[in-house]
């Protein structure tokens, strides 16, 4: 691995973390979005997981200020009684891969979050996924279930499996 920075996302990394996404909106199934989009289009996603406290993004950089990645928590759903439940997001620039990166940028994360109001975080990873699949277990997260053909991308249905943990988890596991 090289040397790496992991450091809170600011508004200037917008440009880069928009490329990082576009990547995997153009090329592969595991998001579902379909149109690539332009830093400005991302403001309201970067403020929706940036508010410094149960919402954070982290990036990884290089020595050259390049975003190598980044990990982040946003809202599960609008109601109320979600509050305490956050969803994790992670993806890494293409030539990142496979390098513990994501094992970094999840570590930061989850012991950045330690103190806030958190009983649950979610993730949902379109299959198949074997890496990010690994990640998630790794972590903590158990499998809770799979949507069936829920999303529809290069012309084929994929499934989502959907993963849960506590924010608190007993550190033998981790």
């Amino acid at each position: 691995m090289w040397n790496t920075t992991i450091r809170p996302a600011t508004l200037e990394d917008l440009p880069q973390l928009t490329e990082i996404q576009n990547h995997y909106i153009r090329k592969t199934h595991i998001t579902f979005d379909v149109q690539t989009f332009e830093p400005e289009q991302r403001k309201p996603w970067f403020h929706e997981h940036s508010d410094g406290h149960r919402y954070q993004m982290l990036v990884a950089e290089d020595l050259e200020r390049n975003v190598l990645g980044y990990a982040c928590t946003g809202r599960f759903r609008v109601k109320e009684a979600y509050e305490t439940t956050v969803e994790a997001s992670i993806a890494c620039r293409p030539n990142a891969t496979g390098k513990g990166l994501g094992k970094l940028l999840y570590g930061a994360l989850f012991e950045t979050l330690a103190g806030q109001d958190i009983r649950r975080i979610v993730a949902g990873v379109a299959q198949p996924n074997p890496a990010s699949n690994a990640l998630h277990e790794k972590f903590g997260f158990k499998v809770i279930g799979k949507f069936s053909e829920v999303g529809r991308k290069f012309n084929q249905y994929w499934d989502v499996l959907w993963w849960e943990r506590p924010l608190k988890l007993d550190s033998k596991k981790v």
